[in-house]
């Protein structure tokens, strides 16, 4: 039985049950001691026996000492049954906590396994139901209510991440369509400036929705938490091939990369959304960077996980900011997230893509500057490469 927590009902319940048992015994004893408190008398003969040499004086006296000794013990034997009713009392008490922690434990238990299984089903389960079995009662009825709430929410979720998906696909099509019309305009002989110029200011804003949507489409796969591709996966492979395919951009920022990868962290997972976790790492540290700064990455594991940091410098910033930006279109210093091409998703996929493989992420503001963002991912062990 769980320990019952001061100001809880499982704390009100044992005092009252305990309150009910005291005042119970209190009642016994109360009567018992009433009932046995009547004084016992004796009869005096009405007329002496008679006889020379009856000695009425003494006969009185004896009486009297036998009337003092009966009052002595009966005040003897009350002391003694009050001293054992306060006594009886005490352990009543005690009885009483322990008996009524014991059936508030019982009555609760139910309630603490519902809270327990509630507490358990987050929006990555929610097709997991309570279930509880038992008597049609109040206890019941609350776990059926919960069920009825918990179908409701993933028919809402599953719709969500549907809608998304469909949507990001769909629209794909126009924007293909969009491109190939802008193509054709200025592919015509001896096109107008404007018309090229306007030609490339769309060019750029169509690459943009559609950077937009393949993260769409990606947090979408990500939340709903399919992992068909499942397989073991280098997260310093990963990033060696992220810093590759960014050279130019690190280049271009004139940024000094410290690179501690290593091989050997391996994880279990989908490959495609594990490199794009990584990717967008990387592009965060690279986009949100200040000339000529710095990028520290690295790689590391042991028994039950692999991790893997990346590290940049900059100016301070607040935790309460850098902790919402897991949320989509969340940035720092900016209202909207349409500026400096950035999405406003890439944290917010890498911290999707994290939970749907059972890891946690982490976002801490140094107290020197800059941001460190650290994913943790169950470990594959040491036997990653051999059984890949």
């Amino acid at each position: 039985m769980g320990k019952l927590r001061s100001g809880t009902v499982g704390r009100r319940f044992t005092i009252l049950y305990a309150a009910g048992f005291l005042a119970s015994g209190i009642v016994l004893l109360a009567l018992t001691y009433l009932m046995s408190g009547g004084r016992v008398t004796s009869v005096a003969p009405e007329q002496p026996p008679t006889g020379g040499q009856f000695d009425l004086a003494a006969a009185e006296q004896q009486i009297r000492d036998l009337e003092r000794q009966l009052s002595d013990v009966h005040a003897q034997q009350s002391h003694q049954l009050l001293v054992g009713s306060l006594i009886a009392l005490v352990v009543m008490a005690g009885v009483s906590l322990l008996l009524g922690r014991i059936l508030a434990g019982r009555v609760l238990r139910p309630l603490r396994l519902i809270t327990a299984a509630t507490r358990r089903i987050s929006a990555e389960n929610l097709h997991q139901r309570l279930a509880v079995a038992g008597p049609v009662d109040e206890v019941k009825e609350l776990a059926d209510t919960v069920d009825g709430l918990l179908e409701r929410l993933e028919a809402s979720f599953v719709a969500q991440r549907r809608f998304v998906g469909n949507a990001s696909h769909e629209l794909r099509t126009p924007l293909a369509t969009m491109r190939a019309s802008l193509d054709v305009a200025v592919a015509k002989p001896e096109p107008a400036a404007q018309t090229v110029a306007l030609a490339g200011r769309l060019r750029t804003e169509l690459d943009r929705v559609n950077h937009l949507l393949d993260g769409f489409l990606v947090l979408a796969r990500a939340q709903h938490g399919t992992l068909a591709d499942r397989t073991l996966v280098s997260l310093g492979e990963l990033a060696r091939e992220a810093l590759t395919a960014r050279a130019a951009d690190i280049a271009a920022k004139t940024l000094t990369v410290d690179d501690e990868v290593r091989p050997d962290a391996w994880t279990p997972g989908s490959p495609a959304l594990l490199s794009r976790m990584v990717e967008n790492m990387v592009d965060n540290a690279i986009v949100h960077n200040q000339e000529s700064g710095w990028i520290r990455i690295s790689t590391e594991h042991d028994d039950t996980e692999a991790r893997l940091v990346v590290e940049t410098g900059g100016r301070v910033l607040d935790q309460a900011q850098v902790d919402r930006l897991t949320q989509p279109f969340e940035r720092l210093g900016a209202d909207r997230t349409g500026s400096e091409g950035s999405s406003g998703l890439g944290l917010s996929i890498v911290a999707a893509i994290v939970a749907a493989h059972g890891g946690r992420l982490a976002l801490l503001a140094r107290p020197e500057g800059g941001l460190c963002v650290g994913a943790a991912l169950p470990s594959a062990g040491g036997s990653g490469r051999a059984t890949r």
